[in-house]
């Protein structure tokens, strides 16, 4: 018998930040209700770009609030690491803390040696206004930048920590100091599908025996001066007059790009034995995971290889037939290219179900979340399987002919497994299969 089948893996808690709120049932209602989380930008100025709605996380405001309920001594902590956390980390921090208590985990109340975290996030970025001071003295007389005078003038007019600010393994290193979580720790930095690949690492994790409980998570942003900017001038970005909540359209003819979001999720992954050994709440279980990457000789993605190929992995570990899945989360960006390549692997395979299976998608709600799509979805997804109901596939009006995938128009049975994937433009993708909790 494999190690695999010897310790099975549960999803004990969950925790999100969404720009559809940060409580899980208000976030699920939403959906079902067809709401979307796009509006416009207000974290910064969005004044010279072409861009000024995304999906911000505007109920993350980084008050201690947000955090959930916290005992003193963490409270005070968190206050007091905010000066060394970016939105980002922040984010992770506050997904984390809710997931910890959705879990029933709080205080000492774990084995430390036994508890670790892998975490993922996208590249993290500083803010211009970093700089502003230390620029400000390095002028030349023709207002230029004397860059001569950087090491004497300007550096040192640095904030003394401001790389702690952006380094993309302070999510897991503040969420294990915060939570006295002394087990494996890792950090992945692997844009969209590093919450897909921390779940996978988490599970492996736990299974190899070096840990009973794991948080996986991943944290990112695309609301961001420096992001932002980025994003319009590499990525297909769905801009115009119209509703900006229609913009993000999955699968659709009239689909025009991906709409900027930003956000974070936590899974607290356990395993079974030791979840009911302590009487915790069971969501969902991990059945399989899979991760490939496929790419030319530029490093473009074949996305229809990679993610094909993924899933085909996870659905082989899970053990479950590819048509007899209850729905699938679809990565969903809404690039033309894109969900043309994902529509292919989905079809490749599910086979003749593709047709059938419903296709939900997060992002037609609230935009590309980077980074933090991959679990926000996940945990939706388990949601929906709890609940019994799917939320439609947002904006979906016509379909495709290139995308023949069956659209949930809300109210289709979850079923009682699910796949998620996600994808990087580089060609990175992941997927994880989730079944439902029965006892």
């Amino acid at each position: 018998m494999s190690s695999s089948a010897q310790r099975r893996v549960v999803v004990t808690g969950m925790g999100v930040v969404t720009p559809l709120g940060l409580e899980l049932d208000q976030v699920f209602e939403s959906l079902i209700a067809g709401r979307s989380g796009v509006c416009e930008i207000r974290g910064f100025s969005t004044a010279g770009l072409p861009l000024h709605h995304g999906g911000e996380a505007t109920e993350f405001t980084g008050d201690i609030a947000n955090y959930g309920p916290l005992e003193a001594p963490q409270k005070r902590a968190i206050r007091k690491g905010q000066k060394v956390m970016c939105r980002e980390s922040q984010m992770a921090v506050a997904a984390a803390q809710r997931a910890l208590l959705h879990a029933g985990i709080v205080g000492g109340d774990h084995e430390p040696t036994r508890c670790g975290c892998v975490f993922g996030s996208d590249y993290m970025l500083t803010m211009p206004d970093d700089f502003t001071t230390s620029v400000a003295h390095c002028r030349s007389e023709d207002g230029g930048f004397a860059f001569d005078k950087w090491a004497e003038e300007g550096l040192p007019r640095m904030a003394p920590l401001w790389l702690l600010l952006y380094l993309p393994n302070m999510p897991a290193s503040h969420i294990a100091i915060y939570n006295d979580l002394q087990g494996p720790s890792n950090s992945l930095t692997m844009r969209e599908s590093s919450g897909h690949l921390a779940v996978g690492e988490a599970v492996s994790t736990i299974q190899r025996g070096q840990a009973d409980v794991m948080l996986a998570g991943a944290t990112g942003t695309r609301i961001h001066p420096m992001k932002t900017v980025h994003a319009l001038q590499s990525c297909q970005v769905a801009m115009g007059d119209g509703d900006p909540t229609t913009w993000s359209r999955p699968f659709d003819a009239g689909r025009s790009g991906m709409v900027l979001g930003e956000g974070g999720g936590v899974l607290v992954l356990e395993e079974l034995e030791h979840a009911v050994a302590r009487g915790a709440t069971i969501h969902a279980e991990v059945l399989g995971h899979g991760a490939r990457t496929a790419c030319d000789l530029r490093c473009v993605g074949d996305d229809r290889r990679a993610m094909g190929l993924a899933m085909q992995r996870a659905v082989e570990m899970a053990g479950v037939s590819a048509a007899s899945l209850g729905h699938v989360h679809a990565r969903g960006v809404s690039t033309t290219l894109g969900d043309r390549g994902e529509a292919a692997a989905l079809g490749d395979v599910l086979g003749e179900a593709v047709g059938r299976v419903p296709v939900v998608a997060a992002k037609s709600h609230m935009g590309n979340l980077g980074a933090g799509s991959g679990l926000v979805e996940m945990a939706i997804s388990i949601i929906a399987m709890q609940r019994g109901t799917l939320f439609p596939l947002l904006n979906h009006q016509t379909t495709d002919p290139d995308c023949p995938i069956q659209p949930a128009r809300g109210g289709e049975p979850a079923g009682e497994t699910c796949i998620s994937v996600s994808a990087t433009p580089q060609g990175q993708a992941a997927a994880v299969v989730l079944g439902r909790w029965s006892g």
